[in-house]
């Protein structure tokens, strides 16, 4: 199957939480009038469903605009596993959430600098960068560039000098706190210059827990966190709860796991349908409906120094962005400015969860021979922490 039939059956029924307008408007009775003229489809013809779902999708988020947070959202992009399409997810989202209205700031953290690149701004050596911001204190609004190909994204960039940070900041004064201070007095700046309110901060993390990390996470009051649907990608994901759980007990109490976005998925095989389960059944409150298809073009897209959501914006995997940003932004609209059960992050980091099989009734899955789940591996954890 080459889709997630769930949450299109899910998003194809409107539910009242993905209202952004009144029931009465005119343009959403016509949206929705449309989607039900579509033809139907099921598991039987998964070129149909995947054609269906795209369709969907393009009839209801073409031309929307998504709703604004009462303030500014700082969202840490965190998983420590690289190949899991942070960067990707990152860029996207931030494209996908300016193109629907939104103004959306972008801080490379990753010396690999492919958010940049991405984003079309420059970032060769000598470029001010995060890394003058960081080591040399200096402002923010300094470093910050305008995307060249969607109005209201802006990016701060990052050089290959930033591959010696990490170093250089461990015997700075307030090492960890010095990202968080520099957004505050960036936030201060525009509100002093009458520009406009940033409405979401992405932070693309590196993927390791160094002091960049550390900085990025106790600058943001939300961890998004990018899963790839195979089974390696769990296997981290319980150190990164830990270290989050640190974060929170010594540099930032709300600081929260906001989000999961499932990457990479392919419906035709078992094993990304096992992880999507596993991780749908553990963090059923947090996990998006929306899963980000293995895409040519969304790969294609930076070698031309674009996103995809501007490279093909057609594609599949444009439009899986774009529909992730909206339940992104309509998630904090209808949490009132991020609030959110706090409890959660701490439940997760514990790995306090119980033995639920998958919702199809499925058994957690397991690896070769009879070795245990990553799943199960959570919960050994959190008895022995107890």
């Amino acid at each position: 199957m080459g889709m997630d039939d769930t949450a299109v059956e899910q998003s194809a029924g409107s539910p009242s939480w993905a209202r952004v307008d009144a029931p009465g408007d005119p343009e959403e009775r016509r949206r929705a009038a449309l989607v039900q003229s579509l033809p139907s489809a099921s598991d039987d013809t998964p070129v149909l469903a995947e054609l269906h779902q795209d369709a969907r999708r393009r009839i209801e988020l073409r031309g929307r605009r998504f709703p604004r947070p009462e303030v500014t959202r700082i969202i840490t992009v965190a998983n420590q596993k690289g190949g899991v399409g942070k960067t990707t997810t990152t860029v996207n989202l931030a494209a996908a959430l300016a193109q629907s209205g939104l103004t959306v700031l972008v801080v490379d953290s990753d010396p690999q600098g492919n958010a940049s690149t991405a984003l079309g701004v420059e970032h060769r050596a000598g470029t001010p960068s995060i890394y003058e911001v960081l080591v040399d204190s200096t402002p923010l609004h300094g470093a910050v560039q305008q995307s060249p190909d969607v109005p209201g994204l802006f990016c701060v960039p990052a050089t290959i000098d930033l591959s010696g940070a990490e170093i250089e900041l461990v015997s700075m004064v307030a090492r960890e706190t010095r990202l968080r201070h520099a957004l505050e007095q960036y936030m201060t700046w525009r509100s002093e210059h009458g520009l406009e309110r940033i409405d979401y901060v992405l932070v693309d993390c590196p993927p390791s827990l160094g002091l960049l990390t550390v900085n990025a996470f106790a600058a943001g009051r939300e961890v998004f966190i990018p899963i790839q649907c195979e089974y390696y990608a769990l296997e981290g994901l319980s150190q990164l709860l830990k270290t989050i759980e640190l974060i929170q007990a010594h540099l930032n109490p709300g600081l929260h796991v906001s989000t999961i976005l499932l990457t990479m998925y392919d419906g035709r095989t078992n094993l990304a349908q096992q992880v999507a389960d596993e991780v749908r059944t553990h963090f059923p409150d947090t996990t998006l409906r929306t899963t980000v298809p293995r895409s040519v073009r969304i790969s294609e897209a930076p070698s031309y120094g674009q996103t995809v959501m501007t490279y093909d914006p057609g594609s599949s995997g444009a439009l899986a962005y774009l529909e992730a940003a909206r339940e992104l932004a309509e998630r904090g609209a209808r949490r009132a400015g991020g609030a959110i059960d706090g409890g959660a992050t701490d439940r997760m980091a514990s790995g306090r969860m119980n033995g639920a099989s998958t919702h199809d009734g499925r058994p957690p899955m397991h690896s070769e021979g009879n070795r245990p789940s990553t799943m199960e591996t959570w919960r050994t954890a959190g008895k022995e922490e107890q």
